[in-house]
């Protein structure tokens, strides 16, 4: 993805885009199974797009970096 087209998600847009549950989302960033956000305020957290697409093409491969 064009770093310049990069977009970060909020975790309702993340629920939205998966299909998966606010539970599983961070049962799997535990496990690793799942991109983890990245801080982007004091008290905000965000998924960067590119990440969570990777995720999409192939979910029961993916192992975050």
């Amino acid at each position: 993805m064009d770093e310049s087209k990069e977009q970060f998600l909020r975790l309702r847009a993340v629920i939205a885009k998966t299909g998966k549950p606010k539970a599983s989302i961070y049962r799997d960033i535990h496990l690793g199974t799942f991109p983890a956000p990245e801080k982007i305020g004091a008290r905000a957290v965000a998924w960067r797009l590119s990440r969570i697409l990777r995720w999409m093409q192939a979910p029961s491969a993916y192992q975050d970096d």
